[in-house]
């Protein structure tokens, strides 16, 4: 059996809006959603800048008490599983419980809790909160999400690092593919800012120590320095293509194609050959029947890191060969919100079915002088208007995990 899977609801939480609709203003008008440090005095501290949420208010969507006893990367996925539930116009009452599935990425999970709960440890033994663990742990995103939905099929949470939403989607839409699911809640979330973890990515030379918001999150600049730590969440709601053409649902695109390779290669750094990640590209196109020349856009991973940005062009011209590659637009949604890790894989899906849907693909901002080593048209000067038929998203995620998913128009 194999079905098409469309999109037909979204929903998102992140440094650039609060829904789709504001996010998705501010991405074409190049707003930079990067933010100085006001979680901590970071006066001494060698980063200033994050991708952070603001004046976040989870009571539109959730009730204060439960909000409560859920993190805030279960808070963020809650509210962008309700907006995308709401933008399909159905709560899909029709379809069998177990044939409605969750599956949504998360890289960390509670860490700033962790934080908070092991300094309470250390000043009084066993004085920790009895809902530490189950707001914690990462797998509590999806399980809410199901909770307040009452979806009862496939219910569970990937954990790959800076891929793990690329990763959900992917599976998702194979549930779906092959007959398992009839609709699927997918995506990531991830809220990790604060010192500890700033600390722990800093310490490791990952992130940029710039002071000024416009040359933080640079990527493929030549003097690019490392990654913004962000947060946020993105959900799609995928519909079994048939379901969804009966009930005249309001289609946005397509998942095609999905491919998913590991590095086998180093902790943290992309292999340089690139070629596992291409295999990953290569796997979604030709799923979705494409050929190399069929692809128009791919919004990248683009961390604005030394080494990811670097090999990624490697990678995608073994993907799609020289020629196209020079042909295909490339650009990072991240040098505008940071890098969400757990959730960088949804955010940025919901920016490429957007470009697919409405024919435009946005500007790279913050790149001020081109690297030889990174020469293809990542979109630095301008927005573009421009047909999209079939794009990719990229992620790569530390341990060398790689996971790239193919939307196109829906015909």
């Amino acid at each position: 059996m194999s079905r098409r899977v469309v999109i037909t609801g979204m929903g998102t939480v992140n440094p650039l809006g609060k829904n789709v609709n504001e996010f998705w203003e501010n991405i074409k008008a190049n707003k930079n959603g990067l933010s100085f440090i006001d979680q901590f005095d970071a006066s001494d501290f060698p980063v200033k800048i994050v991708g952070a949420v603001k004046d976040f208010d989870s009571s539109e969507w959730i009730d204060k008490k439960e909000a409560k006893r859920m993190d805030r990367f279960t808070q963020f996925a809650v509210c962008s599983a309700k907006q995308a539930m709401t933008q399909a116009g159905t709560d899909f009452a029709d379809v069998d419980a177990f044939r409605k599935g969750v599956i949504i990425g998360v890289g960390i999970g509670g860490l700033n809790l962790t934080e908070t709960e092991v300094n309470k440890f250390a000043e009084k033994k066993d004085k920790v909160s009895v809902f530490f663990i189950p707001m914690m742990i990462g797998n509590m995103a999806a399980g809410t999400v199901a909770m307040q939905t009452g979806f009862k099929g496939d219910n569970f949470c990937t954990t790959t690092a800076c891929s793990s939403a690329t990763h959900a989607i992917g599976e998702a839409f194979r549930k779906i593919k092959d007959g398992y699911l009839d609709v699927a809640l997918c995506g990531g979330a991830e809220a990790c800012i604060s010192r500890f973890a700033l600390s722990g990515f800093n310490n490791m030379k990952a992130l940029s120590r710039a002071e000024e918001l416009d040359k933080a999150s640079t990527p493929f600049d030549l003097e690019r320095q490392g990654f913004v730590l962000g947060e946020g969440a993105g959900v799609l709601c995928l519909e079994e293509y048939e379901h969804a053409k009966a009930r005249g649902a309001n289609i946005i695109a397509e998942i095609a194609g999905y491919g998913a390779t590991g590095d086998a290669y180093h902790m943290t750094s992309p292999s340089p050959t690139g070629e596992a990640a291409a295999h990953a590209m290569k796997y979604a196109y030709e799923e979705a029947g494409l050929k190399a020349e069929d692809i128009s856009y791919i919004n990248a991973h683009g961390t604005s890191t030394g080494l990811n940005d670097k090999y990624e062009t490697t990678a995608i011209k073994l993907a799609l060969g020289e020629e196209a590659a020079r042909k295909t637009v490339v650009n990072s949604t991240k040098s505008m919100i940071g890098h969400l890790l757990g959730a960088a894989g949804a955010v940025e899906a919901i920016v490429t079915a957007l470009s697919v849907k409405e024919d435009f693909v946005h500007r790279t901002i913050n790149y001020h002088t081109p690297d030889p080593e990174c020469d293809l048209d990542y979109a630095v000067d301008s927005n573009r208007e421009m047909t999209v038929k079939a794009a990719l998203s990229n992620s790569l995620g530390f341990g060398g995990h790689n996971a790239t998913v193919c939307i196109k128009k829906c015909d």
